[in-house]
């Protein structure tokens, strides 16, 4: 499963071992017990990854190979792809601005993915620290 957090300033991606339903229980289970209300609707969440990142042209051609609905790239100019996921939004009420975005799709496939999340910070920091 994937999880993305998004704050003010950045977005934080997760790879979790959990499934779906297990961790969606767990958040239920919590807000039951500190007395929070839920909501959790299907929605699409959107970051950017570099587009001359390693790997990316892999991403593209999986995704394509397995024709996948969940994900969708899309150039948005040319120094950055856009990567759009289908899935659901966690949060505290219906009328909230701040949560949860989480999906899944195969194991590799979120593996993939978050490890060419992993390389575009890295490559994002070593920049701003030269």
């Amino acid at each position: 499963m994937l999880k993305l957090t998004y704050t003010e300033s950045s977005l934080y991606l997760e790879c979790l071992t959990l499934s779906l339903e297990e961790w969606v229980a767990q958040r239920v289970i919590l807000a039951l017990r500190v007395g929070q209300s839920l909501c959790i609707e299907p929605s699409i969440a959107s970051f950017l990854l570099p587009a001359d990142l390693p790997g990316l042209e892999v991403l593209k051609a999986e995704v394509k190979r397995d024709d996948i609905e969940i994900i969708t790239l899309c150039a948005c100019d040319p120094e950055y792809i856009e990567v759009t996921l289908r899935g659901s939004w966690l949060l505290d009420s219906s009328t909230a601005v701040v949560g949860v975005f989480f999906t899944t799709m195969s194991e590799h496939s979120e593996f993939f993915l978050h490890k060419l999340w992993q390389e575009a910070q890295e490559s994002s920091a070593s920049v701003i620290s030269e």
